[in-house]
């Protein structure tokens, strides 16, 4: 049985009439009406009682006729489904991401996401860059949301948002109430930064940009979780540096200032495999240009 005979047959019950029926398929009746026999042959019941002037079910035909309604629903759905997922509308994604993603870019691009694509999982993945590399090799996630650079032929990367660096303080200090803060003001202070490993590219930012003032940072302690950094320069720990997506993360006794004169800037890389064509990234990808470009 093939799923033309199954049409053929709704068609034919439906009017009652094989010449109608052919009319309503674009084909001539003799065919139509062979094509009933020869599906009648094959289930080894008769679906129709037939005169010159009368055609109707019979009751193996009233039976064969719902199920052969589902079978075309399903049919109809499964081609539905195949068209969306193709659209990317509908699957599985596991995106990777830095602490500091999470703050505003990931909760903004997720929140789109799901009105946009409410039938796609997205399952998150907190890591730091090399982890994220890595899951990307490995097919464990399909989108890595990072600081860059990335050197590697195998993967695609693309800047989404850039935003400046702000000075965390503790709110008694000193410096709070100084109407103008440069990097000059902070050789003396101890800071509390991620370690260079869990994130790379901000590290770096960070120590050219105390090197330029003509000094090394004294890192008093190392914390890799972004929470864990802004509740310790809280707890007067030492100040630190962030970028200003952060400071959308309130904390009692914590004071956010931009350098005077600082021009720097910290970027944000959406990453992905070079061979993944998948509908589901494509159109995660689309929407991270979109909302990236909106911040910067």
């Amino acid at each position: 049985m093939e799923l033309r005979h199954v049409r053929y047959f709704v068609a034919v019950a439906e009017e009652l009439h094989f010449g109608r029926a052919a009319k309503r398929l674009y084909m001539a009746q003799p065919p139509l009406s062979q094509q009933i026999h020869q599906l009648e042959e094959e289930l080894e019941v008769l679906l129709f009682t037939r005169t010159n002037r009368h055609v109707a079910l019979t009751d193996a035909g009233q039976a064969f006729l719902g199920e052969a309604y589902k079978i075309l629903a399903q049919v109809e759905q499964a081609k539905l489904l195949a068209q969306r997922t193709a659209r990317g509308e509908v699957g599985k994604l596991a995106v990777g991401f830095v602490s500091s993603a999470a703050f505003e870019l990931l909760p903004r691009l997720l929140s789109t996401h799901r009105q946009q694509h409410p039938q796609i999982h997205v399952s998150l993945h907190e890591m730091e860059k090399d982890q994220q590399i890595a899951a990307l090799f490995a097919r464990q996630i399909q989108i890595g949301l990072l600081r860059p650079t990335i050197a590697s032929s195998e993967l695609c990367s693309e800047i989404i948002l850039r935003e400046p660096l702000l000075l965390a303080l503790p709110s008694e200090h000193s410096l709070v109430s100084q109407a103008q803060i440069t990097i000059y003001d902070l050789v003396n202070e101890t800071f509390v930064l991620q370690p260079r490993h869990w994130a790379l590219g901000l590290y770096d930012r960070v120590m050219s940009l105390c090197h330029s003032a003509g000094f090394s940072p004294h890192v008093k302690q190392e914390a890799a979780d972004t929470y864990l950094i802004i509740g310790l320069v809280a707890a007067n720990m030492g100040v630190s540096l962030v970028p200003a997506s952060v400071q959308s993360l309130r904390s009692q006794g914590i004071v956010y200032r931009r350098l005077q004169g600082d021009t720097t800037m910290i970027e944000m890389a959406m990453v992905w495999r070079h061979d993944d064509d998948s509908p589901v990234v494509k159109a995660f990808l689309d929407l991270a240009r979109q909302e990236g470009g909106q911040s910067q």
